[in-house]
Order: C-alpha cells, then structure tokens, then sequence
C-alpha cells in the first residue's frame, strides 16, 4: 500500500484520488467576442454593450451528451461546468436574477442538460461558481471590476452593500445543491482581499472570506451535500488545493503543518479558458500528455479545461486535443486511475526524462518515457524487485536482466542492485510509452 497520507479534510476525496483526471468547461456569454472569459473586465466593455451577448447567446448547436462522450473517451472521470463566471450571468435557472440562459435565445437550462448528460456517461458531477459577479448591483467596484476606471466609479459603487451580495450567493449555490441531485465537486473562484486600491483609490478593496460570509455559505454547502469536495477559493481551507496554470515540481504540502493535501491542477488546451477564436498557443500532444503524468507522479489530480463557442460545441483544436488524450488512455489508463507518487525508495532509481507512478496497493511500477532511450534503461536498485516488465500499450514483454548490461563493451555498467530494461530499438508509436514493472 502507498505510504502517502494526506491531510484530514471535510469532504470525501476518496474517489477524487483514484480517478485522477477531470474536465473543467468554461462556457458562458465570454464565448461571443471569444476574445476570452476575462474581455469584460480586461476591455472594460460597458453593460449596455454586453447585454448585447445575452440578447443574441443561442448556442443552438449544444449536444451535453456529445461533450460527455468526448470527455468519457479522453479518460476523463468527473467534470466541473462554469454555472456563473465572474461576468454574472447564470447557465442555470436561477429564481433570483433575470440574468440568465433561460432568458435568451436559448430558453433552457444549460447546467440541467450538462448534470443529465454526464450523468448519463457515469462521470462525477462538479460545478464552478464565481464568488466574483460584475454585473450584480450590490457587487462593490474593486481594482478587478470592469467599471473600474471610470470616472464616476467611487459614485457608482457607494451604497453597494457586500452582505447582500453574499446572501444571493448563498441563495444561488442552495439552488445548485439542491436541484440537481447528487453533486461531488464545489469548485468557487476566487479570492483577493489583499489586491487593494492605491492613493486616490484607496477605497477599492479587494475581496476575501468575509465578504463571501464563507464560513456561512461552506456550512451550508456541506449540510446540503454531505461529502462534496470543496476547493479553497474563498480563503477558508477545505479539501481542495488548486495550483493554475503552473506545473508543480513537487508534491503540495499544507503551509504551516506540512501536511501533503489533496490537489488539483487545473490547467487549459491553450492560453484562455473560455473559448477564444484567435488564440494559438495550443499544446503539443506531448505536452498534454505529459502534464497528466506529471500531475499523477506528484500524487495530484489534473483538471484540464474545454472553452465551447457560442453556438455550443467544441471546436476542431479541443477536440483535436481530447483525441490525443483518448489515443493515449485507451491503453495506458492502469498507470494513471489509482495511482499515486511512486515511493520514495522507488524514486531514488527515476532515470533521466522518464516519471514514476504506483498503484496505490503498491503493486504495479509504472515508467513513463518522455524522452526514448536507446536500447537500455538503468533502474538502480530495483534489481530483486521485478518479476515482470511489460509495455503497457500492448502487453508486450520487456525483457530485463540483473547486476550488469549485457554487452561486449568494457565500461558497461554494473552494479549488484542494478536493474536493465531491454528496450527495442524503434520508440512504439505512443506519444509517452509507459514500462509496467509488476513488483515482487
């Protein structure tokens, strides 16, 4: 068994870290100007000029069961769906506000159908809730607000009262625990008390767990879903710890304990996370595979993202993208579902351009090739250890021997501990082969 323990947290992430691979779908009005989800803010687009977007959204080509499918083909075990970003508007048919799907073209709950469809495909149920909104009244004016630079600003923003902001979250998040059956991932975003106006706007204040009423709003999650998991965002640690953006070096340990928690990377496809139609930094095949293997080596989860358009599918460079994932699962799976850091006496003999994971009964090795090497791999250590070695693609032996290469060379290495892998000389036609080594 895996040695790894993880701090206690509320929520039951037992399933959460054996599955290992989820997909996070940033989909809302961002997806017209698809200029991506922060344009609001970042071209301080006026309402009147963003109303626009909710009076033409009508993503009438939206097929939840097509995305579903995909997601279920590229390996992925649960999904997280944006139900309001920070622009405010609703994919759900929420009672308290008009700003929402079911008031567009679309006429329908969108969040609804998405629950359904994954459902369905049996994935796990989350859902991303903004604890950002620029579009609610009571929302104060802050350095991140689209209105911020207006002249005016200061005027707009007095008599905004934070509290009752607070309590349409809770109101809205009640909704979505409540309507939808079971669901087992809360996803909120974000918290930035300590991103302040400066000099004249020094009365712009950033936004953390006080404003949200947080401890208020988790207790009242957790009573209506008993074992969700619930990320971190809203400052108040829960079971969740969501690097974005960047590929961890190491396992992520509490800040003052020590203790490895449970995370999650979330990462995207490209540089946006709504759907952009000019972006063009796009991941390599091998980058995306290797960042899922990264993730799991480091004992995490990956959450990788998909940004629908407008009209409601994904576009020919996602779907592209979920393929290389799908190519890759279909057969290479084992070392990713139930698996974990390999132990640490394991890891002493990682060699160059390669990653462990292990099965968290410990059983199973896996090592996974980032860079193909020529005809040996050298495991210090592990000499005793294996019984079988097999491509994991295909199940074809890998066969091995002990104590030293074999070959005619003066200077080849040995060692009493040393393992070698014979490997043929031509790389399979896998993106990131992956050795299974059962252990003794």
């Amino acid at each position: 068994m895996s040695s790894y323990v993880t701090r206690k947290t509320p929520g039951d992430t037992a399933w959460f870290t054996q599955d290992r691979f989820g997909m996070f779908i940033h989909w809302g009005l961002y997806a017209m100007p698809a200029r991506h989800e922060w344009v609001k803010m970042r071209e301080m687009i006026s309402e009147d000029h963003y109303d626009l977007y909710k009076q033409f959204f009508d993503p009438d080509l939206y097929d939840a069961r097509d995305w579903a499918r995909q997601a279920k083909a590229a390996g992925m075990k649960y999904a997280v769906m944006t139900t309001k970003h920070h622009e405010g508007f609703c994919m759900f048919d929420s009672q308290y506000t008009d700003y929402k799907a079911t008031n567009t073209p679309a006429r329908r709950d969108l969040v609804r159908e998405y629950v359904d469809a994954f459902r369905a495909e049996g994935l796990h149920i989350g859902f991303y809730y903004s604890l950002i909104d620029w579009h609610h009244p009571d929302f104060p004016i802050d350095m991140l607000h689209p209105r911020r630079e207006d002249t005016d600003a200061k005027t707009q923003s007095e008599g905004r009262d934070v509290r009752r902001y607070a309590a349409y979250m809770r109101n809205q998040v009640r909704e979505l625990l409540t309507n939808y059956g079971k669901i087992d991932v809360l996803w909120f975003d974000f918290s930035y008390s300590g991103r302040n106006g400066e000099g004249d706007r020094s009365w712009m204040k950033g936004k953390g767990k006080e404003d949200w009423e947080a401890e208020s709003l988790l207790r009242m999650a957790r009573e209506l879903q008993p074992g969700i998991i619930i990320d971190n965002r809203t400052e108040i640690e829960q079971d969740l710890w969501t690097p974005e953006q960047y590929q961890p070096q190491e396992w992520l340990r509490h800040s003052e304990t020590g203790e490895l928690v449970n995370w999650e990377a979330c990462q995207t496809l490209s540089g946006s996370w709504g759907y952009h139609r000019d972006e063009q930094t796009w991941k390599s095949p091998e980058m995306l595979i290797r960042m899922l293997v990264n993730t799991v080596a480091l004992g995490g989860n990956l959450l990788m993202n998909v940004g629908p358009t407008a009209r409601g599918y994904l576009d020919s460079r996602a779907e592209a993208a979920l393929k290389v994932y799908a190519d890759w699962m279909t057969y290479n799976s084992r070392s990713i579902y139930n698996c974990t850091m390999a132990e640490p006496d394991i890891l002493a003999s990682l060699p160059r351009d390669c990653r462990f994971t292990q099965s968290q009964d410990g059983k199973r090795l896996y090592l996974h090739l980032f860079a193909y090497p020529f005809a040996h791999v050298l495991l210090q250590g592990l000499a005793g250890k294996v019984a079988y070695a097999q491509f994991l693609h295909d199940a074809s032996e890998i066969k091995f021997t002990e104590g030293a290469v074999r070959h005619f060379s003066e200077g080849a290495a040995k060692a009493d501990d040393l393992l070698v892998l014979e490997l043929p000389p031509v790389k399979p036609p896998v993106v990131v082969p992956v050795i299974e080594l059962i252990l003794k």
